[in-house]
Protein backbone atom coordinates (compact mmCIF):
# COMPACT_ATOMS: atom_id res chain seq x y z
CA UNK A 1 0.00 0.00 0.00
CA UNK A 2 1.29 3.45 -0.94
CA UNK A 3 1.87 6.04 1.76
CA UNK A 4 0.24 8.75 -0.36
CA UNK A 5 -1.89 8.44 -3.47
CA UNK A 6 -3.19 11.46 -5.39
CA UNK A 7 -5.95 10.58 -7.86
CA UNK A 8 -7.07 12.98 -10.60
CA UNK A 9 -6.59 16.04 -8.39
CA UNK A 10 -7.89 19.27 -9.90
CA UNK A 11 -7.81 22.79 -8.44
CA UNK A 12 -9.52 25.72 -10.14
CA UNK A 13 -9.15 29.42 -9.31
CA UNK A 14 -11.80 31.94 -10.38
CA UNK A 15 -10.38 35.20 -11.72
CA UNK A 16 -13.34 37.13 -13.08
CA UNK A 17 -16.85 36.27 -14.09
CA UNK A 18 -16.73 33.20 -16.32
CA UNK A 19 -12.92 33.15 -16.16
CA UNK A 20 -11.10 30.34 -14.39
CA UNK A 21 -7.56 29.01 -14.18
CA UNK A 22 -6.84 25.31 -13.78
CA UNK A 23 -3.95 25.33 -11.31
CA UNK A 24 -4.01 21.52 -11.20
CA UNK A 25 -5.60 19.44 -13.94
CA UNK A 26 -6.16 15.71 -13.29
CA UNK A 27 -2.87 15.22 -11.40
CA UNK A 28 -2.20 11.64 -10.26
CA UNK A 29 0.82 10.02 -8.58
CA UNK A 30 1.82 7.76 -5.69
CA UNK A 31 4.49 8.03 -3.00
CA UNK A 32 5.98 5.07 -1.15
CA UNK A 33 7.34 4.96 2.40
CA UNK A 34 10.95 6.18 2.51
CA UNK A 35 10.80 7.61 -1.02
CA UNK A 36 11.71 11.14 -2.15
CA UNK A 37 9.58 12.35 -5.05
CA UNK A 38 10.74 15.48 -6.84
CA UNK A 39 8.15 17.84 -8.32
CA UNK A 40 9.59 20.23 -10.89
CA UNK A 41 8.37 22.81 -13.35
CA UNK A 42 8.51 26.50 -14.11
CA UNK A 43 6.83 29.18 -11.99
CA UNK A 44 3.05 28.94 -12.18
CA UNK A 45 2.97 25.27 -13.19
CA UNK A 46 1.10 24.22 -10.02
CA UNK A 47 3.91 22.95 -7.76
CA UNK A 48 3.05 25.03 -4.69
CA UNK A 49 -0.69 24.57 -5.26
CA UNK A 50 -0.10 20.82 -5.13
CA UNK A 51 1.81 21.22 -1.87
CA UNK A 52 -0.99 23.33 -0.35
CA UNK A 53 -3.56 20.77 -1.47
CA UNK A 54 -1.71 17.90 0.20
CA UNK A 55 -1.39 20.01 3.36
CA UNK A 56 -5.18 20.57 3.21
CA UNK A 57 -4.70 24.32 2.87
CA UNK A 58 -6.31 24.33 -0.58
CA UNK A 59 -9.52 22.40 -1.37
CA UNK A 60 -9.84 20.18 -4.41
CA UNK A 61 -12.30 20.94 -7.17
CA UNK A 62 -12.34 17.23 -8.03
CA UNK A 63 -10.31 14.10 -7.41
CA UNK A 64 -9.12 12.74 -4.09
CA UNK A 65 -6.07 12.27 -1.88
CA UNK A 66 -5.54 8.88 -0.23
CA UNK A 67 -3.36 8.70 2.88
CA UNK A 68 -2.35 5.20 3.99
CA UNK A 69 -5.46 3.80 2.31
CA UNK A 70 -7.93 6.39 3.65
CA UNK A 71 -9.55 9.21 1.69
CA UNK A 72 -8.74 12.54 3.36
CA UNK A 73 -12.28 13.73 2.70
CA UNK A 74 -13.69 11.00 4.97
CA UNK A 75 -11.32 11.33 7.95
CA UNK A 76 -12.74 11.80 11.43
CA UNK A 77 -11.64 14.75 13.57
CA UNK A 78 -9.07 12.61 15.39
CA UNK A 79 -7.79 11.17 12.12
CA UNK A 80 -7.41 14.70 10.75
CA UNK A 81 -5.34 15.60 13.81
CA UNK A 82 -3.16 12.54 13.21
CA UNK A 83 -2.72 13.56 9.57
CA UNK A 84 -1.55 17.03 10.58
CA UNK A 85 1.08 15.35 12.73
CA UNK A 86 2.12 12.86 10.03
CA UNK A 87 2.52 15.46 7.26
CA UNK A 88 4.69 18.51 7.90
CA UNK A 89 5.80 21.39 5.69
CA UNK A 90 9.19 23.06 5.20
CA UNK A 91 8.91 26.57 3.77
CA UNK A 92 10.89 28.35 1.08
CA UNK A 93 11.94 31.41 3.10
CA UNK A 94 13.29 30.16 6.44
CA UNK A 95 13.33 33.52 8.25
CA UNK A 96 9.81 34.57 7.21
CA UNK A 97 8.51 31.17 8.35
CA UNK A 98 9.64 31.77 11.96
CA UNK A 99 7.84 33.97 14.50
CA UNK A 100 10.32 36.78 15.32
CA UNK A 101 8.91 37.16 18.85
CA UNK A 102 9.44 33.53 19.81
CA UNK A 103 12.65 31.88 20.94
CA UNK A 104 13.99 28.83 19.12
CA UNK A 105 12.75 26.61 21.95
CA UNK A 106 9.24 28.06 21.70
CA UNK A 107 9.20 27.70 17.90
CA UNK A 108 10.25 24.06 18.00
CA UNK A 109 7.87 23.25 20.86
CA UNK A 110 4.79 24.81 19.23
CA UNK A 111 3.72 21.75 17.15
CA UNK A 112 4.10 19.49 20.20
CA UNK A 113 1.97 21.78 22.35
CA UNK A 114 -0.74 21.93 19.66
CA UNK A 115 -0.77 18.28 18.58
CA UNK A 116 0.26 16.55 21.82
CA UNK A 117 -1.14 18.73 24.63
CA UNK A 118 -0.93 15.92 27.20
CA UNK A 119 2.89 15.94 27.23
CA UNK A 120 4.53 17.32 30.36
CA UNK A 121 7.04 20.20 30.26
CA UNK A 122 9.82 17.73 31.00
CA UNK A 123 8.77 15.50 28.08
CA UNK A 124 8.56 18.48 25.72
CA UNK A 125 12.01 19.70 26.73
CA UNK A 126 13.48 16.23 26.30
CA UNK A 127 12.10 15.96 22.77
CA UNK A 128 13.44 19.42 21.93
CA UNK A 129 16.89 18.40 23.17
CA UNK A 130 16.76 15.21 21.11
CA UNK A 131 15.80 16.95 17.88
CA UNK A 132 18.43 19.70 18.08
CA UNK A 133 21.13 17.06 18.59
CA UNK A 134 19.80 15.16 15.56
CA UNK A 135 19.99 18.34 13.47
CA UNK A 136 23.47 19.33 14.63
CA UNK A 137 22.37 22.33 16.69
CA UNK A 138 23.46 23.45 20.16
CA UNK A 139 21.36 23.84 23.30
CA UNK A 140 22.82 27.35 23.51
CA UNK A 141 20.65 28.25 20.50
CA UNK A 142 17.36 27.52 22.26
CA UNK A 143 16.96 30.86 24.06
CA UNK A 144 17.86 33.00 21.06
CA UNK A 145 15.58 34.60 18.46
CA UNK A 146 15.38 33.98 14.68
CA UNK A 147 17.01 37.28 13.65
CA UNK A 148 20.22 36.15 15.40
CA UNK A 149 20.73 33.30 12.92
CA UNK A 150 21.81 32.91 9.30
CA UNK A 151 19.45 31.64 6.61
CA UNK A 152 20.83 28.12 6.83
CA UNK A 153 20.48 28.07 10.61
CA UNK A 154 16.90 29.36 10.35
CA UNK A 155 16.11 26.55 7.92
CA UNK A 156 17.52 24.03 10.41
CA UNK A 157 15.17 25.50 13.01
CA UNK A 158 12.28 25.12 10.57
CA UNK A 159 13.22 21.50 9.92
CA UNK A 160 13.48 20.88 13.67
CA UNK A 161 9.98 22.31 14.12
CA UNK A 162 8.66 19.96 11.43
CA UNK A 163 10.52 16.89 12.71
CA UNK A 164 9.66 17.33 16.40
CA UNK A 165 6.33 15.49 15.91
CA UNK A 166 8.03 12.62 14.03
CA UNK A 167 6.18 12.99 10.71
CA UNK A 168 6.00 10.32 8.04
CA UNK A 169 6.03 12.83 5.19
CA UNK A 170 7.85 16.13 4.71
CA UNK A 171 6.50 18.46 2.05
CA UNK A 172 9.54 20.55 1.09
CA UNK A 173 8.45 23.63 -0.87
CA UNK A 174 11.66 25.00 -2.44
CA UNK A 175 13.51 24.55 0.88
CA UNK A 176 16.96 25.61 -0.37
CA UNK A 177 16.20 28.13 -3.13
CA UNK A 178 16.67 31.13 -0.79
CA UNK A 179 20.05 29.89 0.50
CA UNK A 180 23.64 30.24 -0.69
CA UNK A 181 25.00 27.31 -2.69
CA UNK A 182 27.32 26.10 0.09
CA UNK A 183 24.48 26.26 2.61
CA UNK A 184 22.16 24.46 0.17
CA UNK A 185 24.51 21.48 0.22
CA UNK A 186 24.43 21.37 4.03
CA UNK A 187 20.63 21.41 4.17
CA UNK A 188 20.34 18.78 1.43
CA UNK A 189 22.78 16.52 3.27
CA UNK A 190 20.78 17.05 6.46
CA UNK A 191 17.55 16.01 4.72
CA UNK A 192 19.28 12.94 3.27
CA UNK A 193 20.53 11.98 6.74
CA UNK A 194 17.03 12.36 8.18
CA UNK A 195 15.62 10.16 5.43
CA UNK A 196 18.14 7.41 6.14
CA UNK A 197 17.77 7.59 9.92
CA UNK A 198 13.97 7.79 10.12
CA UNK A 199 12.72 6.20 6.84
CA UNK A 200 11.15 9.58 6.07
CA UNK A 201 9.23 10.22 2.84
CA UNK A 202 9.49 13.57 1.08
CA UNK A 203 7.81 15.57 -1.63
CA UNK A 204 10.61 17.83 -2.81
CA UNK A 205 9.38 20.81 -4.83
CA UNK A 206 12.01 22.74 -6.74
CA UNK A 207 12.81 24.62 -9.94
CA UNK A 208 16.49 23.63 -9.65
CA UNK A 209 16.85 20.32 -11.47
CA UNK A 210 20.44 19.77 -10.33
CA UNK A 211 19.24 19.83 -6.71
CA UNK A 212 16.39 17.44 -7.50
CA UNK A 213 18.77 14.99 -9.14
CA UNK A 214 20.90 14.88 -5.99
CA UNK A 215 18.17 14.13 -3.46
CA UNK A 216 15.21 12.52 -5.27
CA UNK A 217 14.39 8.92 -6.21
CA UNK A 218 11.63 9.71 -8.70
CA UNK A 219 10.59 12.79 -10.61
CA UNK A 220 7.25 14.36 -11.52
CA UNK A 221 7.27 17.08 -14.19
CA UNK A 222 4.39 19.58 -14.11
CA UNK A 223 3.45 21.86 -16.99
CA UNK A 224 0.42 24.14 -16.84
CA UNK A 225 -1.05 22.09 -14.00
CA UNK A 226 -0.66 18.73 -15.74
CA UNK A 227 1.78 15.86 -15.27
CA UNK A 228 3.72 15.58 -18.52
CA UNK A 229 6.36 13.09 -17.37
CA UNK A 230 6.99 10.81 -14.40
CA UNK A 231 9.62 8.20 -13.62
CA UNK A 232 12.96 7.30 -12.11
CA UNK A 233 15.06 10.44 -11.73
CA UNK A 234 18.12 9.10 -13.57
CA UNK A 235 16.00 7.66 -16.35
CA UNK A 236 14.36 11.04 -16.94
CA UNK A 237 17.67 12.88 -16.82
CA UNK A 238 19.33 10.52 -19.26
CA UNK A 239 16.35 9.86 -21.56
CA UNK A 240 13.65 12.55 -21.22
CA UNK A 241 10.60 11.89 -23.39
CA UNK A 242 8.53 15.08 -23.27
CA UNK A 243 9.74 18.21 -25.06
CA UNK A 244 9.07 20.35 -21.98
CA UNK A 245 11.26 18.09 -19.84
CA UNK A 246 14.03 18.39 -22.42
CA UNK A 247 13.82 22.17 -22.26
CA UNK A 248 14.00 22.14 -18.45
CA UNK A 249 17.07 19.92 -18.55
CA UNK A 250 18.65 22.15 -21.19
CA UNK A 251 18.44 25.08 -18.77
CA UNK A 252 20.89 23.41 -16.33
CA UNK A 253 24.36 25.03 -16.56
CA UNK A 254 26.83 22.71 -18.28
CA UNK A 255 29.94 21.51 -16.48
CA UNK A 256 31.38 19.77 -19.53
CA UNK A 257 32.25 22.52 -22.08
CA UNK A 258 32.21 19.93 -24.88
CA UNK A 259 28.63 18.84 -24.16
CA UNK A 260 26.22 20.16 -26.75
CA UNK A 261 23.44 22.46 -25.58
CA UNK A 262 19.84 21.89 -26.64
CA UNK A 263 18.60 25.01 -28.36
CA UNK A 264 14.95 25.94 -27.94
CA UNK A 265 13.40 26.74 -31.30
CA UNK A 266 11.08 29.69 -31.61
CA UNK A 267 10.40 32.96 -33.37
CA UNK A 268 12.42 35.98 -32.33
CA UNK A 269 10.62 39.17 -31.34
CA UNK A 270 13.67 41.26 -32.29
Amino acid sequence: MSLLCVENASVVFSLRKNQVVKALDQVSFTLQQGEVLGIVGESGCGKSTLARTIMRLQPLKSGRIIWQGDDLATLSQQEQCNYRQDVQLIFQDPLDALNPRMTVAQIIAEPLLNLKPTLSKVQVQQQINNIIVLLGMSKAHLNRFPHEFSGGQCQRIGIARAMIVKPKLLVCDEPVSALDVSVQAQILNLLMDLKQQTDLSMLFISHDLSVVRYICDRLLVLYKGQVVEEGDVEQIYQHPRHSYTKKLLASIPLIDPHQEKLRIQGKSNA
